[in-house]
């Protein structure tokens, strides 16, 4: 980040006859205490000399992250959501900060570039495409504009890798680079303390078979067994019915929906993406149950309805995995 240079101007004497009085460079500012700090992602090394306070979130499960460490004041500029309902206290923090693009996405990158932000947080590279006319990553670190990808989602093959790990490092990288290492960490360990709690709960109960689906009836748009959603699954005390599909989100023919015989079903949640209105949960929920008709599933009508935001990383996903395992193991929550 670029370091505010202080100019000290020479003051004209008014008497006549006298010469300018001369002074010497005032010291720079003394640095902020824990910096420069300097991060990784994306494989590139990110270098901090103060915290960001003019800060662009791309897709929403960023801009609740910062929420969740008490650092929307720092956000000058966010992308729009109005696909599912915000977290708890979190609309009327959205609401404060001036939108800059209808959709998830990044505003083109003329739009981008006049934001004159000095931090850029985002879920995925898909804001970033030349081909898309979106600014690049390269052109807005020259801008002075630096961007960090959440959960490693940085190429196909790290999506695939991306484990709940990454979005607690996320939190860690984000404190530090903020200047709350000490709010991050608390954060962190109320999150491992949740996850803790689930996986005592569900210990040596039998797996739910779970099938996560964003609807088709053939193909059908499911979850294979790699990615953040197959991660909620098995952190909730599911097995993911497709765990033998190499792929986060991609197609599967019904047949072989039909025969994974789910006891359970994730419904991926989201009204509109780009701008464009999507089917409801109970559309997709219906297709679903008919291609498995003969399930468990199916027979007991057991649907959960997951928030799409909470299958990127970030904060919600942590959240999500206590809400998966309510749904598969409610027994198990009920001291």
């Amino acid at each position: 980040m670029k370091k505010l240079l202080v100019l000290v101007m020479a003051l004209t004497l008014a008497a006549c006859g006298q010469t300018p009085a001369t002074h010497e460079a005032e010291p720079a500012a003394a640095p902020q205490a824990g910096f420069p700090v300097t991060v990784t992602n994306c494989g590139r090394t990110l270098t901090f000399d103060q915290p960001p306070g003019k800060v662009v979130t791309g897709y929403h499960p960023a801009l609740e992250t910062l929420f969740a460490l008490g650092l929307g004041d720092q956000v000058a500029s966010r992308t729009n959501f109005s696909e599912s309902a915000f977290l708890p206290g979190h609309e009327e923090l959205y609401d404060r900060i001036p939108e800059i693009s209808p959709t998830i996405m990044l505003p083109q990158k003329e739009i981008m570039l006049a934001q004159g932000a000095d931090f850029v947080l985002d879920n995925s590279m898909a804001s970033f495409d030349a081909g898309g006319g979106y600014a690049t990553v390269e052109e807005l670190d020259a801008a002075g504009s630096p961007v960090y990808i959440m959960g490693g989602w940085c190429s196909p093959e790290e999506t695939l890798a991306f484990t709940l790990e990454d979005t607690l490092t996320d939190l860690r990288n984000l404190g530090a680079i903020f200047g709350v290492p000490d709010r991050a960490d608390r954060l962190i360990a109320e999150l491992r303390g949740d996850l803790d709690d689930v996986r005592e709960r569900v210990s040596g109960r039998p797996p739910v078979k779970v099938l996560a689906t964003d609807g088709g009836q053939g193909p059908v748009n499911a979850y294979g067994g790699a990615g953040v959603t197959h991660q909620l699954i098995t952190a909730a005390g599911g097995q993911n019915v497709l765990a033998d599909v190499k792929a986060d989100y991609t197609e599967v023919n019904p047949e072989a929906i039909a025969a994974a015989q789910p006891d359970a079903v994730l419904i991926s949640e989201y009204a509109t993406l780009r701008g464009e209105k999507k089917p409801t949960v109970e559309a997709k929920a219906a297709d679903t149950l008919a291609v498995a008709a003969n399930s468990p599933a199916a027979k007991d009508d057991r649907v959960l309805a997951l928030p799409v935001a909470a299958q990127h990383p970030g904060y919600r996903n942590l959240l999500a995995v206590v809400d998966i395992a309510r749904f598969l193991h409610p027994d198990a929550f009920t001291r």
